[in-house]
């Protein structure tokens, strides 16, 4: 027998509304930028009206904020080639899956300073978790151009869609770029 359909409760539906405007956020910041965003045109991809928006979030700043908050990367210790196969498949995922909160924060980060600031932040945790599991002399040099790798390529594939890279498999990427992460994890010193 089938059970009656259970509507969903006021919170339920306030966190499905709630979800809807994030993810029209998160879309729209990460097209056009903070400075072209507007939250007549989010609400109107969430489906809801601008006071709503305003109503959930306070402010354009707000919504941002929530928008494009970044979950932090925990980069794995142990051998040079783990490291570097963590990257990649961080990288991988990336690929697979738009990371659409990283581009939000990419595109408005020049024309918005708490995107700036938000990027930055999340840059040095980065880069200190990935010069302390690479061993040996110029850990924080070769750790600050594997993070430049990784958002080059993102930004590349993502907001400039220039050339190959913007259509090939997340596998082709991460295949080319394997013998370049393995060297900047640190596999030549270890040997």
């Amino acid at each position: 027998m089938n059970e009656p359909s259970r509507r969903p409760s006021r919170a339920e539906q306030r966190r499905g509304t709630e979800a809807r405007i994030l993810e029209a956020a998160r879309r729209s910041f990460a097209e056009l930028g903070y400075e072209r965003t507007t939250i007549r045109a989010v609400a109107a991809a969430a489906g809801v009206n601008g006071g709503l928006v305003m109503h959930y979030f306070g402010s354009k700043e707000e919504l941002f904020s929530r928008a494009a908050k970044l979950a932090p990367d925990e980069v794995a210790a142990g051998t040079p080639d783990e490291v570097a196969g963590a990257l990649l498949e961080l990288l991988r995922k990336r690929l697979v899956d738009e990371p659409v909160a990283s581009l939000a924060v990419l595109r408005s980060m020049l024309t918005h300073a708490d995107a700036a600031e938000d990027f930055r932040a999340a840059a040095v945790r980065r880069l200190e978790q990935l010069t302390a599991v690479i061993p040996g002399t110029n850990a924080e040099l070769r750790a600050s151009v594997l993070n430049a790798i990784i958002n080059g390529v993102l930004v590349e594939r993502y907001l400039l869609r220039l050339g190959r890279l913007a259509d090939a498999s997340p596998d082709e990427i991460v295949d080319l770029l394997r013998p370049c992460f393995q060297s900047l994890t640190g596999r030549d010193q270890a040997m």
